[in-house]
């Protein structure tokens, strides 16, 4: 869907800067229009409560402050969250003491890498009171580290392939003669010496020669060999499809406490955009094609579904190996320097993590 087309919005001088960021950062707090009154009395402008209205009448011509009553205080537009944001993004960074809680969280327990992201979308929703976001660090391409058989019946195995990131993929085999675990251990081994540290790619040729053999010349243990590689392959094709695994979403009650979702039905239609691989896959790639955290606001986003709220998000992982994103969610009506200093945290510690895990 294309991007509603907001006019650009004007340039502004040292003094407006400071009253939008005023404003923003109490209307981050209370969640009302915000009036030149409360501005003078409760920040110790130096200004006139007319001079404040003169500027905030400016904001407002430029596109930067929306005024929703005619006798209220103004609120920012998603361009005036914007113009704060590029203001305030690199300077921001993370209490000393805050991360030094996450990073005992990530360290009092070993998780494998499947699980890392988990602990990330539930660390960014309780230290930003947001809604947390991680999907797993995936590669381009599965590479298979090893696989296994498992008896499930008469003539059923159960194929568990472990891929080089740590991800189990399952599935059942459908067996022409009965076989014995034993049988089933010695087709394991000979499937590992075939396809074990291989990619898709290289995976496909091997199962394609042992698909070449003539049928019924080879014994119970070969045919096994043959189905099982052409399942390992079907599995990692699959894989390989699809450009996210999986998104996880922690504090999804953090979210429906903001006055601006008291009605649940806007909280369903953007988590519902989130169950869409498609549309997360998209993000992903436009999030690990630029460095450092990334801010979407409002209308900024694609569908029309994710434009009352904002993204905090960056990638992290090996880019040609294996990509993931973290982040929060929010309404736009959100205290994005401390967003964008915990998602920064979060995604270096991930990076971390990875590192390690491929070292």
């Amino acid at each position: 869907m294309a991007r509603r087309k907001d006019r650009e919005p004007g340039p502004l001088d040292a003094r407006a800067l400071a009253i939008l960021r005023t404003i923003i950062e109490e209307y981050v707090v209370t969640a009302t229009p915000v009036g030149s009154h409360a501005l003078v009395e409760r920040h110790g402008l130096g200004m006139s409560s007319a001079t404040v209205r003169n500027i905030m009448a400016e904001l407002e011509r430029a596109g930067y402050l929306s005024h929703p009553h005619t006798s209220a205080g103004r609120t920012p537009t998603d361009a005036g969250y914007r113009r704060y944001v590029t203001a305030v993004a690199d300077g921001v960074s993370l209490a000393p003491v805050e991360q030094l809680m996450i990073r005992h969280q990530f360290g009092q327990v070993e998780f494998t890498s499947e699980q890392w992201f988990r602990l990330a979308a539930a660390t960014l929703a309780k230290v930003t009171r947001e809604a947390g976001l991680a999907t797993p660090a995936k590669p381009a391409t599965a590479r298979l580290r090893r696989l296994d058989l498992v008896q499930a019946g008469e003539r059923i195995a159960a194929l568990v392939l472990v891929l080089a990131e740590g991800q189990v993929k399952q599935c059942l085999l459908q067996l022409t003669e009965p076989a014995s675990q034993e049988v089933l251990d010695t087709a394991a081994r000979r499937l590992n010496e075939l396809l074990a540290g291989r990619t898709t790619r290289q995976v496909e040729r091997t199962a394609a020669a042992l698909e070449a053999r003539t049928e019924g010349a080879d014994g119970p243990i070969e045919q096994i060999v043959r189905v099982g590689g052409a399942r390992a392959l079907q599995v990692m094709r699959e894989f390989d499809a699809a450009a996210v695994e999986d998104m996880v979403s922690e504090g999804l009650l953090n979210v429906l406490a903001a006055p601006e979702f008291a009605e649940s039905e806007k909280v369903r239609r953007v988590f519902g955009v989130l169950q869409d691989r498609e549309y997360l896959g998209r993000l992903v790639r436009r999030v690990a094609g630029r460095s450092g955290v990334q801010v979407i606001i409002g209308t900024e986003n694609e569908v029309e579904e994710m434009r009352d709220v904002s993204l905090v998000v960056a990638s992290y992982g090996r880019p040609g190996r294996a990509v993931g994103l973290v982040g929060v969610l929010g309404p736009t009506r959100m205290p994005y320097p401390h967003a964008i200093g915990t998602v920064r945290y979060v995604s270096g510690l991930m990076n971390e993590l990875v590192d390690h895990f491929y070292a």
